[in-house]
Formats: structure tokens, sequence, C-alpha cells
């Protein structure tokens, strides 16, 4: 796999396949919201600090050697957006939880699936 064309951009008519229980871009029942959701490092708008070409994140996310990271701004500011892109480009599972309703039984389970799934390669992302 070209790992450059990777991250630049999803192919004309790929159609990624969203994680179980969520909306696809391509569903016509999704939210406009959902439906332009960026998919792609440059899809996103803003952040080139960290998004750039040759960039912090964007040589992290190449070189597939990434570890624990701390998002963070207002509502409505890209966080979870970014979070799913990597999780995309990277090809691990995305794992969003709420910290207000969520409690330490779900954790710990999220944790134990994530583990099982590190024996095999594959990542976990879990987004708080």
């Amino acid at each position: 796999m070209n790992p450059k064309k990777h991250i630049d951009s999803p192919g004309l008519f790929e159609a990624p396949e969203p994680p179980a229980g969520e909306l696809s871009a391509s569903d016509s029942n999704a939210p406009l919201a959902v439906r332009m959701r960026p998919r792609c490092l440059k899809e996103i708008a803003g952040q080139l600090h960290i998004l750039g070409e040759g960039k912090l994140l964007e040589r992290t996310i190449r070189s597939q050697r990434w570890s624990s990271m701390i998002f963070y701004g207002p509502p409505g500011s890209g966080k979870t957006t970014i979070a799913r892109v990597i999780s995309r480009l990277t090809q691990a599972v995305f794992v969003p939880i709420n910290a207000v309703t969520s409690n330490v039984a779900e954790l710990r389970q999220i944790i134990q699936e994530a583990r099982k799934r590190m024996r095999t390669g594959q990542r976990t992302i879990l987004f708080v």
C-alpha cells in the first residue's frame, strides 16, 4: 500500500466501512454533518501546524508509531473528527465513550477487548 496515497485522500470511489453501529457517509439517511465529515487529513480545515505535510501529527500517522494523545479544544473544533481520521488512516478500531455516562466496568471491558486486538496487531483508539 502506498502510505502517501493512504494519508492524502481516499480513492474517488472508495467508501470506507463504518464502525459497527455508526452511520456511513454514503448512507443517504445520515445527517449532513456525518456525510460531510472529513475522511482524510487534507480534508480537515485548519490545524496545519500539526496536520500539514511533514508536520508532527502527519509524520506520526505516516510512521504508524503513535501513542497516547490529548486533543484539547472547545466543542466543534474537530477533536473527534481528527481522532476518527487517524483511526481510519491507521486502520485502528475507534471506540468512543462518554466520560459522564460511562463507568469503570465499561472501561475495563473496552481495555480487555483492546488487549485482545493488540495481540493480533490491531490497535485501538479510545476516545473519551
